[in-house]
């Protein structure tokens, strides 16, 4: 859309939208020069695969906009001046920008985009569009080039009376440059205008296509996936979030399909040609990678929320007429309302709309009123959905409507300070999640095992990384994207509520809101609101000093309590010393020069075999200290990190080990559920460091059999199954496989298995009775429980026999399993079969698992080699399916093997996703712990490279070689020791 010679008219709206855009000053009278550069250049990016020859219109325009109404920026007040605030954002340019701007990873600051309208003409029968960009642009520093990102651009030369002097792009850095005759002048407005024309690619970036039967019909969608930074690979732009504008968007298109954006649509029209034209509404002011749209020819359901807010999901026609996306739809409109109120901040859009499509690269796109989702994490079928799949994808909801705020409306600074929304989104799908069902208990339960054991085994390897960490290239915006910067993010944001309180931490985030909305923040701006609301209550607690310990050092500490030996020292007295962990302690000894400290708050309470004391807080800065808790008898035991909220393990000396588990075998009530399961965590982790012998964690776990509680069960079928991988293929496996059910028997018989639900209903009143049953059935039938094996047998049997699925739900993945495991060929294939007829998505998904359990090598080398064709499995399950064949034993070597075969091809399809590369190299090597198995990833690490991921897993296999050579005779030994090794009846 050209508006050329367009005066840009000084704005009188008083929404929040315009007040927050930041102005530009001058003293000058109003002027205006208008003056036109003209150039023609092809504009290739990685996702055009045509490329026409492109006009480029430049208006020069210098508007006074020195009124209150002016739509300027103030001068110093862009990109640059913001990330020089002192706020921990890195990579702010330097004054020598303007010589060769384009040689530096980052876009230069003199010009500011103010508005784009972009114009797009989709035709979904060859896969193409035609578009039309026109970006305002405010100038704050004089320059001569006009640097905007491109993954890659070719000139076809300049015509007309272009002042241009060239142009050319820079495919390191994706960028593209217009090098000007002469100099654009600060304080004033300019417009540039570009067309394009380009291909709808088949893969998960930028601007892509889909596919989906309806009808038996085979049908297409077209949909955008723009994080972290390729809008670019759709049309030219500022593509970095710093650089905030408003949009205008049109599409034209077939009037057979529906198209969506981030705004309702304000006009639609019918042009002669018959095509549909829809005028979107001007967003807000937001970064261009939360810009998106649709075409598709999608129904939906709406509903609304109290404020007048309107909810709408989308889907595949049959999946909306069978009611697939209500749950979703309506836990949305709750969830909106909840935010609101916990933030105190409202909804900025007058919409939201859920958008399910058959293929994306991640589970879901958070983009402001058009957030994308996979099909299998919102679409629900109450029949066949287990109330695992169901509070899966509750979480992920929840994650991205947090993201309305949390990243939308304040957009961290660079992309170093990535975990501001992605670590507050994935606390908040705990949070919120127990305000949708607070009987499930998830933050104070299921974030334990699920968030904080799970990035701890990340984060105590020497290969991890601070939670900020530099970002420089576009290559390296990836890595950033890890379970570090989700995981430990909402475990450090959790530690820190704790810390503050429920109330102070509200005020805080209210603050931090209000003070960004429509702008950018990196995390001193938090620290700094979080601290003025200790500081209003009357704590003197500096944020910043706190948690720069933790976001600028890798890793984490190990704290030992230790009471005193000493005759110097009052009993009452505890030693407290604080180490970084690593699991390699050969490598924690080379680091010793290296010395990381952290400011913990550590939370301690003494005990008896009948009372436990009210937890003290103590702050820990200095490697060693001693305090004093009071009088500590010989029967006494200490607990540290009350209900896990520390982002830390506790060690003990080994009496206070004895008395612990003593305890947990008398009465293990008096310790709450979630420090029994930090326990059991900590031990076998600690054990696996070598900083506890191989024996304790197992006599800790002596006490399950009369544990009722889901959650150290939880914790414990985590752990059990790590060791499980280690040493399945050992020659004396069974001894631990018996020693497991020997834990696990009797509480199997108690709870039984779930009637078959008929009802339709998903997730009953009993939900934590639901997932220890869940999960005591999956230990029985993975440790060899003979009861279990049959009843899974008798199960599909059933099945296949009457076609009719009477498999509770809840259980579905482990019976599959189990039988596909167990029983004959045909079985592999009714399931093959199932998995292909099936329409419910989250039925798909853990029918495609079952095939990977086979004992039967032939079916296993022929379902990886079938999942590389999309039209028999989606592409993104292609990376599940080789993962759970390493994960079966009788598969680790095909999936190694295979994964090493298809590696060029395999990183060729997802090496831009973010997570998908890394989980496929962390799933397939996870496990891998022989010396042979350790040289082949040596050789293909030195070979292929593989990144970040590639050097995780590498010393992940060592340290799984390593603990083979140290540790695995004394474990065996212990349980030998322990337990007759005859043959038991499970």
């Amino acid at each position: 859309m050209t508006r050329s010679d367009e005066r840009i008219k000084a704005s009188s709206r008083s929404d929040q939208w315009s007040e927050a855009v930041v102005r530009p000053r001058t003293t000058e009278s109003r002027v205006a020069v208008h003056r036109r550069l003209v150039l023609v250049f092809a504009l290739s990016l990685v996702t055009l695969l045509t490329v026409t020859g492109v006009a480029v219109l430049l208006s020069l325009r210098a508007d006074d906009c020195s009124g209150p109404d002016g739509e300027g920026t103030r001068a110093g007040a862009g990109p640059r001046a913001e990330g020089g605030r002192g706020n921990g954002s890195r990579g702010e340019r330097g004054g020598d920008e303007e010589e060769k701007p384009w040689r530096r990873s980052r876009l230069p600051g003199s010009l500011l985009p103010r508005h784009y309208d972009l114009d797009l003409r989709v035709h979904m029968d060859n896969f193409t569009f035609t578009g039309e960009v026109s970006i305002r642009l405010d100038c704050v520093n004089a320059t001569k080039y006009i640097v905007l990102s491109a993954s890659r651009s070719a000139s076809r030369g300049v015509g007309g009376a272009a002042r241009v002097l060239r142009h050319f792009s820079v495919p390191a850095n994706q960028m593209y440059v217009l090098a000007l005759h002469r100099e654009l002048r600060p304080m004033r407005t300019y417009r540039v205008n570009i067309t394009f024309q380009a291909v709808i690619e088949n893969d998960l970036l930028g601007f892509y296509r889909s596919s989906y039967l309806q009808d038996q019909e085979k049908r297409y969608l077209a949909v955008t996936q723009f994080s972290p930074v390729h809008a670019r690979k759709a049309f030219p732009c500022f593509d970095e979030p710093v650089f905030k504008a408003t949009f205008s968007l049109s599409l034209h298109h077939d009037p057979q399909y529906t198209s969506l954006s981030n705004m309702p649509v304000e006009s639609s029209s019918l042009a002669e040609d018959g095509w549909l034209t829809n005028r979107f509404a001007q967003t807000p002011r937001m970064s261009t990678y939360y810009l998106a749209w649709s075409v598709c020819n999608f129904t939906y359901r709406e509903t609304h929320t109290e404020t007048g807010v309107t909810v709408r999901l989308y889907a595949r026609p049959d999946a909306i007429a069978s009611g697939a996306g209500d749950y979703a739809l309506q836990i949305t409109r709750r969830l909106l309302g909840f935010y609101q109120q916990y933030f105190n901040v409202k909804y900025s859009l007058p919409k939201l709309d859920l958008l399910a499509v058959p293929k994306h690269p991640y589970a879901a796109m958070e983009n402001w009123g058009l957030s994308i989702f996979v099909e299998q994490k919102l679409l629900l079928d109450a029949e066949v959905s287990s109330s695992s799949y169901q509070m899966e994808l509750t979480m992920v909801v929840v994650h991205e409507i947090c993201h309305q705020w949390f990243g939308d409306l304040v957009t961290p600074m660079w992309w170093e300070d990535v975990w501001l929304k992605e670590g507050f989104a994935h606390f908040f799908e705990y949070v919120g999640t127990d305000f949708l069902f607070p009987k499930w208990n998830m933050e104070k339960q299921r974030f334990l095992t699920d968030v904080l054991h799970e990035v701890m085994l990340l984060d105590g390897l020497s290969s991890s990384h601070p939670i900020s960490q530099e970002v420089t290239e576009a290559t390296d915006i990836d890595r950033v994207f890890d379970l570090i910067a989700y995981k430990k993010g909402a475990a450090l944001i959790r530690m820190l509520a704790s810390v503050m309180g429920q109330q102070l931490f509200q005020r805080g985030l209210n603050d931090y809101l209000t003070t960004h909305m429509y702008s950018n923040a990196a995390r001193n701006d938090l620290w700094n609101k979080l601290t003025q609301a200790m500081q209003s209550a009357g704590r003197d607690i500096d944020v910043r000093e706190m948690m720069d310990r933790w976001t600028l050092q890798m890793g984490y500490p190990v704290v030992t309590i230790v009471r005193s030996q000493s005759d110097e020292i009052l009993n009452s007295d505890i030693i407290i010393s604080q180490e970084h962990f690593l699991y390699s302690q050969e490598t924690a000894t080379l680091r010793i020069n290296i010395s990381y400290q952290w400011l913990i708050p550590l939370t301690v309470a003494m005990g008896n075999v009948t009372v436990i004391s009210q937890e003290s807080l103590i702050w820990i800065n200095n490697k060693t200290e001693i305090h004093r808790l009071g009088e500590i008898d010989d029967d006494s035991w200490l607990l540290g990190n009350i209900d896990q909220t520390g982002y830390y393990r506790v060690n003990y000396d080994l009496n206070n080990w004895r008395l612990l588990t003593q305890q947990l075998q008398t009465n293990h009530q008096i310790i709450s559920v979630g420090n029994r399961a930090g326990l059991i965590d900590d031990a076998f982790n600690l054990a696996r460091a070598g900083l506890l012998p191989q024996d304790i964690p197992l006599q800790l776990i002596g006490y399950l059999p009369g544990e009722h509680s889901f959650l150290p069960w939880h914790a414990a079928s985590r752990v059990l199954y790590q060791l499980d991988r280690l040493l399945d293929r050992t020659e004396n496996y069974s001894v631990f496989s018996d020693y497991v059910l020997q834990q696990v028997s009797s509480r199997y018989h108690r709870m039984g298995w779930p009637s078959p639900v008929t009802t339709g209903a998903v997730m009953q009143a009993s939900y934590q009775t639901e997932e220890l049953q869940r999960e005591l059935i999956m230990l029985a039938c993975s440790f060899g429980n003979k009861h279990c094996h049959r009843q899974a047998v008798a199960l599909i049997s059933d099945w296949i026999s009457s076609n009719k699925n009477r498999i509770p739900p809840n259980v579905r993945d482990m019976v599959y399993c189990t039988g596909v495991s167990l029983m004959d060929e045909d079985v592999w294939e009714f399931i093959w079969m199932k998995f292909h007829s099936s329409r419910a998505v989250s039925e798909k998904k853990v029918l495609l698992e079952a095939l990977t359990c086979s004992d039967n090598s032939f079916l296993l080398s022929r379902l990886l080699n079938l999942s590389l064709s999309s039209e028999l499995v989606p592409e993104q399950d292609l990376i599940d399916v080789i993962i759970h064949v390493g994960r079966n034993p009788h598969g680790r070597h095909l999936a190694w093997s295979f994964f090493r075969d298809k590696w060029t091809l395999l990183n060729s399809r997802y090496g831009e996703a973010l997570f998908l590369n890394s989980k496929l190299i962390g799933g397939v090597t996870e496990y891998l712990n022989t010396e042979d198995e350790l040289n082949e990833l040596k050789e293909f690490h030195a070979s292929e490279g593989g990144g970040p991921a590639m050097s995780r897993a590498l010393e992940v296999v060592e340290g799984n070689v390593r603990w083979h050579r140290l540790h695995q005779r004394h474990l065996y030994q212990w349980l030998r020791k322990a337990y007759d090794n005859t043959a038991h009846a499970y």
